[in-house]
C-alpha cells in the first residue's frame, strides 16, 4: 500500500528528512516512533501530499505523491498534530463540508455521517459549535473528519492528544478495529499504546530510519535487555546473589528488578542459555528458585536504546562529523571575532575609565565650587548680622540723647 525509497527532504541547510526507505502493506498497524525534530511530521506529510519531497519517491497505494497527489489524498485520511477544524461551525455542519470536499457521494453522505459518529462518539455533540467542545471532543471530531470518505489508508499524527485515560482505551479500540480493514500509520509519545496497538514499529531519529520491525525482533537485534526474569530465596543479602549470578560465564549483565524480594533480570551473553547454569548454582547455595520468566525489552528500552546510542544508518555517522567539524570551524571564527570584540570593549571601558575621571574632577571642581558658595553665605550673614549690630548701637545712643 506504501513504498517509500530514498526521500529526503530538505529545509536549506537542514535536513528534516534524510534517505528513509520502508514499506507497508494493507492491513498493517505501523508506529512511527521517533524523539522530537526526528522528522516524524514531515515524513507524514509528505505521505499525504501535504509537501513535496526534496528527492526520493513515495508510491501511496500505487499512486505517485507528487504526479498524482489528488488521487492519493482522496484514498487517504490524514489527522494532523494541530487538528484542523473551523470551530465556528457546528459538528455536523464541518463533517459535511468535508465529505463535500472529499467527493463523498451525496446519497452515501448521511450512511457515512452515522458511521463516523458512532465509531469516534460524537453523536451527542453533532449539534454543538466545535468551539464550545473540550479537547478530547475535538479530537474525535478530526478524526472523524479523517474517516468521512472511507480511506484505505489512515495516517494519524498524536490521536489521542487530550484524551482522558477511558477515551484513549476507546480510540486505541477504535483503531485496532480499523486496522482489520485498513492500512494505519501511528504517530505518538505514548509508547504503551504503540505496543497495545502496533503490530510493527518504524522508529526514525535524525531523519533516518534507526529500527524497523516488530518489539521482539527489535529487542532481539538490539538485545536490549532481554533475557529472563528469576526470584530467589534462601540465605544471602541483594548483592551477595547479584554478584553469584555476574560471575556465571553465561551470564552478561544481572539488575536489580522493581519488584519487592530477590528478583533480578538476567541478561545472557550473545547466544548463550544460562538456565541450567543458574540451575546449579542454586543447588550449591541452597537457594530456591520461586519464579523463572522471560524478559522481553519493553519498548521504551528499545527506543532509548535506538535513539541515544547511534543506532543510525550506514555513512550517517560521517555526515554528522563533517556537520561537526564545520561547526567546530564556525565556532573558531566567531570566537576570533568574539576576542576582537573583547579587545573593542576593552578598549571601549579604558575610555569609558578615563571619561569616568575626568567626570570625577569635574565633580571635584563643582563640589569645591559649591564649598565656595557655602563660604559666601557664611560672609553674607556675618556682614547682615554686623549691620544689624550697628542699627541696634544707632537706636541705643538715640534713646539716651532723648533722656
Amino acid at each position: 500500500m506504501i513504498e517509500v525509497s530514498n526521500l529526503h527532504k530538505h529545509y536549506g541547510p537542514i535536513r528534516a528528512v534524510n534517505g528513509i526507505s520502508f514499506s507497508i502493506d494493507r492491513g498493517e498497524i505501523v508506529g512511527f516512533l521517533g524523539p522530537n525534530g526526528a522528522g516524524k511530521s514531515t515524513t507524514m506529510k509528505m505521505l499525504t501530499s501535504y509537501i513535496a519531497p526534496t528527492r526520493g519517491s513515495v508510491r501511496v497505494a500505487g499512486f505517485d505523491v507528487t504526479t498524482d497527489s489528488m488521487n492519493v489524498r482522496r484514498r487517504v485520511g490524514y489527522l494532523p498534530e494541530d487538528t484542523p477544524l473551523y470551530k465556528s461551525m457546528a459538528v455536523i455542519d464541518f463533517l459535511k463540508f468535508v465529505a463535500a470536499v472529499r467527493e463523498v457521494p451525496a446519497r452515501r453522505v448521511t450512511e457515512r455521517l452515522r458511521r463516523v459518529a458512532e465509531v469516534c462518539g460524537v453523536f451527542d455533540v453533532l449539534g454543538q459549535t466545535i468551539g464550545t467542545l473540550s479537547k478530547g471532543y475535538r479530537q474525535r471530531v478530526g478524526l472523524a473528519q479523517a474517516l468521512i470518505h472511507d480511506p484505505d489508508i489512515l495516517i494519524l499524527d498524536e490521536p489521542t492528544t487530550g484524551l482522558d485515560p477511558n477515551q484513549i482505551i476507546e480510540i486505541r479500540n477504535v483503531i485496532k478495529a480499523l486496522g482489520e480493514e485498513k492500512t494505519l500509520i501511528l504517530s505518538t509519545h505514548i509508547l504503551p499504546e504503540v505496543e497495545a496497538t502496533c503490530d510493527r514499529v518504524i522508529i526514525i531519529d535524525r531523519g533516518m530510519v534507526v529500527g524497523d520491525g516488530s518489539q521482539a525482533d527489535l529487542a532481539k537485534a538490539r538485545k536490549a535487555q532481554s533475557g529472563f526474569m528469576v526470584t530467589l530465596a534462601g540465605k544471602g543479602s541483594d548483592a551477595e546473589m547479584r554478584s553469584a549470578l555476574e560471575k556465571l560465564d553465561e551470564v552478561k549483565s544481572v539488575a536489580k528488578a522493581a519488584s519487592e524480594g530477590h528478583t533480578f533480570i538476567v541478561t545472557p551473553a550473545r547466544g548463550e542459555d544460562p538456565r541450567l547454569e543458574l540451575m546449579r548454582l542454586c543447588v550449591d547455595k541452597e537457594w530456591t528458585i520461586q519464579e523463572l520468566t522471560g524478559h522481553m525489552a519493553s519498548l521504551e528500552d528499545i527506543f532509548r536504546e535506538l535513539t541515544q546510542r547511534g543506532g543510525l544508518a550506514p555513512g550517517a555517522e560521517d555526515e554528522d562529523d563533517e556537520g561537526d567539524n564545520k561547526s567546530e570551524d564556525d565556532g573558531e571564527d566567531e570566537d576570533d571575532e568574539n576576542d576582537d570584540g573583547d579587545e573593542g570593549d576593552k578598549k571601549s571601558d579604558d575610555d569609558g575609565e578615563d571619561e569616568d575621571d575626568k567626570n570625577d574632577e569635574g565633580d571635584e571642581g563643582d563640589k569645591k565650587s559649591d564649598d565656595e558658595d557655602d563660604e559666601d553665605d557664611e560672609d553674607d550673614e556675618d556682614d547682615e548680622g554686623d549691620k544689624k549690630s550697628d542699627d541696634d548701637k544707632k537706636s541705643d545712643s538715640g534713646d539716651e540723647e532723648k533722656k
